[in-house]
């Protein structure tokens, strides 16, 4: 064998050492257990139905008890980049989205939810909306919902989102 280089006896300890480590951090990552599973699923369904109910009830403006106050926090629409941390949310949605559509009802279907972790779950769900613009106007829409849900230790967060929306709904 090589003293250095690929053949050589050090590189191939050292090679399997490193595989080691990474197997040995791969193995010991928690997996959830049924029942944390479950409680998971359970608190980010009630964060779903929270989410419509005050969303339908309050109008947008809800949307800041649910979104993470974080600059990690983004939103996107339709491939675009829409929100960019929390601030700018807080800013758009009181300066703007408040009053040029006041009024939502917001209506999940076939809410998916994989449990990532104990404090992270992503979301998955087709939705439905009423918008109620300024002038009393109601437009309807479809599309789909995905979300990263995260536990801060006292309530689950929407750390990020991305609404793909079809067609307005006649």
């Amino acid at each position: 064998m090589k003293k250095n280089g690929r053949g050589s006896i050090k590189y191939w300890i050292l090679s399997l050492i490193a595989m080691s480590a990474v197997i040995s951090c791969q193995s010991k990552r928690a997996k959830l257990s049924t029942t944390d599973t479950a409680l998971v699923k359970d608190s980010v369904t009630l964060l779903t139905a929270n989410i419509a109910g005050d969303i339908s009830g309050r109008g947008p403006v809800a949307w800041l008890k649910y979104f993470e106050n974080s600059p990690d926090f983004f939103m996107a629409s339709d491939g675009q980049l829409a929100l960019q941390g929390y601030k700018s949310a807080k800013t758009f949605i009181l300066k703007t989205l408040i009053k040029t559509i006041p009024g939502i009802k917001l209506n999940w279907k076939h809410i998916r939810i994989d449990p990532l972790t104990n404090d992270w779950a992503s979301i998955g769900a087709d939705f439905h909306e009423d918008l109620t613009d300024a002038t009393g106007k109601t437009l309807s829409y479809d599309g789909y919902f995905t979300g990263l849900a995260h536990y801060d230790g006292h309530n689950w967060k929407l750390r990020n989102l991305h609404w793909s929306i079809k067609a307005p709904v006649k």
